[in-house]
This record gives C-alpha cells, structure tokens and sequence, in this order.
C-alpha cells in the first residue's frame, strides 16, 4: 500500500487546493473474511489529522501493469502477513471511484475489492513501510454493526462492503 486509508472522507472541497496536483491512482483492496464473519480492517488517521482517526480496508496502489488479483494479494501479504494466492480473490466483490485528501496530497482513485476467507489467520503489521506505520495504530477483526456503533470507517460504504464480502465468502448474511 503506498498510504494508508482507503477512503478518508474528504476533509475540504476538492476546489479548496486549487494548486495541489491531483493524485490519480488504480488500488485493490481486500476483505479478509474469516469464519465468524467479521471483516480485517486496519486503524488510522490522515497525518494532517490524527485527531480523526478511521477503520479502512487492506490495500494499496497497483504497481506497473500489475494485475489487480496480484496487487491485491501483494497487499494483503505486506500489510497483514496473510498470504493468499491471487487466484483464491475471484472476481471483484465490488468496484467504485472515489477523490478525498490525505497527507496534503489530493487523491482520486479507482478501486477494486476482493474478499477472500482466511479462517483464524494470524496478523501482523510489522510490514507496513515507514509512512504507513506512522499513521497506522491497529487492526481489528469487525463486522458492519461494528463500524455503525463504534468509530467511524473511513468511508460510510465500508459496512455495506463487509456485508457482501461475508455473504460472498460465507455464503450467509453479515
């Protein structure tokens, strides 16, 4: 993932920064599944404003012409430590765009999302890269009341998102 945060909801109008290049990047994001249908999402904040931190989904930039399946494994092995092979991410759960600002930069991206079930996998978040560690606290296993009761996710279509991953891999309602 070059920064973390998927979707941080826009602080200011994207004409607030007139001057600040526009950021366009492809992503593949993951939905870990795993067997009590709760979704992997990390914790953290926009380094502009740590005082608002927010739950996002695992992924990050694709690199090259890098496959979407690839990149998204990619991520979910440097961000987590949980290896799948690509091929086990199926098709997309779920596609969108989306522009907000982060760190000072403004960002608009395409992304794709795959959920896959990973059981009881083990996490670990010593491969973060320096960036992401300094604005990446924890992660949690959660499901979308989660989200809807507790702090906020990044994007408000992050519950609906756990919702059809958990159905999509468990093949029952979140």
């Amino acid at each position: 993932m070059s920064e973390p945060g998927e979707v941080p909801p826009p602080q200011e109008p994207a004409q607030a920064h007139p001057r600040e290049p526009l950021i366009r990047r492809q992503t593949a994001r993951v939905l870990p599944v795993d067997s009590a249908g709760r979704v992997l999402l990390l914790h953290g904040w926009d380094p502009h404003h740590p005082d608002r931190p927010f739950w996002f989904t695992v992924g990050g930039a694709t690199e090259g012409d890098e496959p979407m399946r690839v990149a998204a494994a990619r991520e979910l092995y440097e961000e987590t430590r949980i290896s799948v092979d690509p091929d086990r991410l199926g098709e997309p759960i779920a596609e969108n765009s989306i522009e907000f600002n982060w760190g000072g930069h403004h960002i608009a991206q395409d992304q794709v999302f795959f959920a896959v079930a990973v059981g009881s996998a083990e996490v670990s978040l010593e491969g973060l890269d320096q960036w992401e560690r300094a604005t990446t606290d924890k992660y949690g296993w959660l499901s979308a009341a989660d989200l809807e009761n507790g702090e906020p996710p990044a994007h408000p279509d992050i519950p609906d998102l756990i919702r059809l991953a958990v159905s999509r891999v468990l093949g029952r309602p979140a």
